[in-house]
């Protein structure tokens, strides 16, 4: 048996898709390049969708008339918009891995979650005990899993603050004239992938951005969740038909950057000498064979990311140290290291006596910065001589970071087509050989 992935309440690779362009059976292969703090994602493609393929309009009409060229610009791209959405019914599905709503669901959830094979990878001889041994384990780690969620108010908060930003995207991409229904679709708890999908179908959704909450990529998180998404698709006739596409990393998107860097920025402030505090970046750990094996870019992305945001911080005049960590780690074997708790001890022996904690992974307040960040670790670092403690609150509904969200839904929609095979599952081959 491999080593469980990340076991959080809220566990994008910048990879192609090959998306079906509708009845004509073109194919388009999109591929997502990385991009600079700043940029727009850069996205090559070799063929028109069937959709779009009506002549576009003619924009130099509206640069007459006009006060200024901005405004001339804003209302091209306006009606722009009103194009692309035209007649169709725009979803945005959200998703996240979700979490216990009450101490009765953490025995539940810990089970949906070791049921997934994505998190215990067993040899393809021995799965018939998958289910079995998710029993047995999330019996055993229940009691100690309650105690941490009864700390934090009997559950995780997770799905009232999902449901808080799905609300902010949608009035977002209104006020962006793009009216958008916005589902939430957990992994492991409610509402399951599989009843937003169903709520998707009710509501006769034409097309479709697919948005997982992780910045950056994993396969033990947004691969999880698009391989159960690909299962569903490749099961319904009118999924495999329906127009949609999926939005990868985003880590690199300006607005998130930009977002950051202001809770950093703020947070310094209440520190009694700013420019002496260390920045504590802990993003969730993943097993170190999930790199070094599988291919996942989740590292590598995360320390982009680290590098983004401190680039961005430099030219606000904030020039702190900083250093990158990963925390959460389970069973015997070896993850990504440096490793949280380890490095907050060593700091405190190098004298450092200012630490700033950043969840650099976490969009949403959840039990690993409400208690093993708040809690736990504040309570190590304060032992190993920390004087100063502080930490940036995840991003929630920081309406610079949903008006980002909104734009890139928006930039995917030219990309929507109806995506019979991804190849994300052709990415996956690799990894599903590494599981057996």
């Amino acid at each position: 048996m491999q080593a469980p992935a990340p076991v959080s309440d809220s566990l994008h690779h910048t990879s192609p898709f090959l998306l079906n362009c509708g009845s004509d059976g073109v194919n388009l292969s999109r591929t997502v390049k990385p991009c600079s703090a700043g940029d727009r994602p850069g996205i090559s493609v070799n063929c028109n969708l069937g959709w779009s393929s009506q002549t576009s309009p003619d924009l130099s009409q509206h640069f007459r008339g006009y006060s200024s060229a901005s405004e001339a610009v804003l209302t091209a791209q306006s009606d722009l918009r009103k194009l692309l959405v035209g007649n169709e019914k725009i979803g945005v599905l959200l998703l996240n891995l979700g979490g216990p709503e009450t101490l009765d669901d953490v025995q539940p959830f810990l089970f949906n979650l070791f049921a997934d094979p994505d998190i215990i990878r067993l040899p393809r001889l021995f799965r018939f005990l998958q289910k079995p041994l998710a029993k047995f384990i999330s019996v055993v780690r229940a009691p100690k899993s309650k105690e941490g969620y009864a700390s934090i108010g009997g559950g995780s908060p997770l799905r009232q603050i999902t449901d808080a930003q799905a609300e902010a995207l949608r009035e977002a991409l209104c006020g962006k004239d793009v009216p958008a229904k916005v589902y939430v679709g957990m992994r492991y708890w409610h509402p399951f992938t599989e009843e937003a999908i169903e709520q998707i179908k009710r509501d006769g959704i034409t097309k479709l951005v697919v948005l997982p909450l992780y910045p950056q990529f994993s396969i033990s998180t947004s691969g999880s969740s698009l391989r159960l998404l690909e299962s569903i698709f490749r099961e319904d006739e009118y999924l495999v038909n329906m127009q949609h596409t999926v939005i990868p990393s985003w880590y690199q998107r300006e607005g998130y950057i930009k977002s950051m860097a202001t809770l950093i920025e703020n947070e310094l402030t209440k520190f009694p000498v700013p420019q002496k505090v260390m920045i504590f970046f802990s993003a969730h750990g993943v097993p170190l064979a999930y790199v070094e094996e599988a291919g996942d870019p989740y590292k590598a992305e995360m320390e982009e990311c680290v590098d983004l945001i401190m680039e961005e911080l430099e030219k606000r005049g904030i020039t702190n140290p900083c250093t990158l960590a990963y925390q959460s780690r389970v069973g015997p074997v070896e993850w990504l290291k440096p490793y949280t708790d380890e490095t907050i001890i060593e700091l405190g022996q190098k004298g450092v006596k200012s630490l700033l904690a950043v969840p650099i992974s976490f969009v949403s307040e959840h039990i690993e910065t409400l208690e093993e960040i708040d809690v736990e670790y504040k309570e190590l670092a304060l032992e190993s001589g920390i004087k100063h403690w502080g930490r940036v609150p995840a991003l929630g509904c920081e309406p610079t970071f949903i008006s980002d969200l909104a734009d890139a839904v928006i930039e995917s929609l030219p990309y929507v087509g109806a995506m019979a095979v991804s190849n994300l599952e052709a990415r996956q081959a690799s990894y599903v050989g590494y599981m057996h």
